[in-house]
This record gives C-alpha cells, structure tokens and sequence, in this order.
C-alpha cells in the first residue's frame, strides 16, 4: 500500500510515455518512473538500456482505489501499449521495454489475469498479449532527471513524436477519466 491507496508497478515500454498518460488520469495520486524485473541491485539507466540486467523500464503508480479500481487502472495500461509486440514499443527494442505487469499480491494477479483474458476474448488486438504476469521482486527509482520527464521536456524531439501522440491519444479515448 502506498500513502493513500494502492500501489501498481508496470512495464509497457518506455517509462516516460506511461508516466505521462497515469499522471493525467484521475484517482492517480503518483507515479515513479524506474525499473523493475531484473537481477542486479540499484541498476542505473545506462546499465538498464544495455539489456544485461533484466530489468524492464516501468512505472510505480500509487491511487485511489475508491476512485479508480486496479481493474480500471489496467484497462488503461493495455490501451497506451502494444501488448503483443515481444520486448518492442514501436522504435524501442529490448527486454527493458517488455510489456509486465509486476503484480505485489495474489488480488492484484488475479485481477490482472482477468483483464488479460478479457482483452483476449475481445479480440482489440489480433496478435496473443505477450505481457509477462510476475510478481515485484523490488522496484528500483530510476534518475532524477527521468521523474517527470514529459512535463519538463515536451519540447525534445522523442517527447514531440513519440510521447504526445499517445497522450493525445489517450485523452481523446478517456476524456471522462481524466483530472
């Protein structure tokens, strides 16, 4: 549990653009980029971008379960990345840019496979969702420099062309969800 509410880690690609899509959405209290799923203790950016550490780049989201549930949160999630794309998010390829959901009890697995099986038996995406279901083993904050990126840096050419596409995009399909 976090401050107020629950605590939700995933992976879904890039850290920045899932940060800038949970920080809009309303019940949302916080979000911590960082990384997730690997192997070495308190690994830096570089190190995570190399591949070698088995860590995903993810995202820490602390909310409100009165007012959005995890069920919701996820629905979310599956709509702001490929989930059938294996360890890829567009132009990013890697294992740190698999799709996870990093799941901290056996309510929050059980959610989560229920929404993977309801979003397969919808049929939005045509591909099998390749989103690894694990439990959070520990949840590393990345740099300082990466908090917050979109809000400080929407003038950088990856945040232009990548991240407000998606927010765009998001806004557009959850305007009744929005802050």
């Amino acid at each position: 549990m976090g401050k107020n509410g629950e605590v939700a880690t995933l992976a879904g690609g890039c850290f920045w653009c899932l940060e800038a899509v949970f920080d809009e959405l309303k019940g949302v209290e916080s979000v911590e980029s960082g990384y997730a799923g690997g192997l070495v203790p308190n690994p830096s950016y570089a190190q995570v971008c190399n591949g070698d550490t088995g860590h995903a780049e993810a995202v820490q989201v602390t909310f409100d379960p009165q007012v959005l549930s995890y069920h919701d949160l996820l629905t979310v999630f599956f709509s702001i990345h490929d989930p059938t794309t294996l360890n890829r998010q567009g132009a990013d390829a890697g294992t740190q840019y698999r799709s996870a959901i990093f799941y901290h009890d056996q309510q929050q697995k059980e959610i989560a496979s229920q929404v993977i099986k309801e979003i397969t038996d919808s049929q939005i995406w045509t591909d099998p969702i390749v989103t690894e279901l694990a439990p959070l083993d520990k949840f590393y904050l990345a740099e300082d420099y990466h908090q917050e990126y979109f809000a400080h840096n929407s003038f950088q050419p990856y945040c232009r062309v990548i991240i407000a596409p998606k927010v765009a995009k998001f806004r557009k399909q959850f305007v009744d969800s929005l802050r």
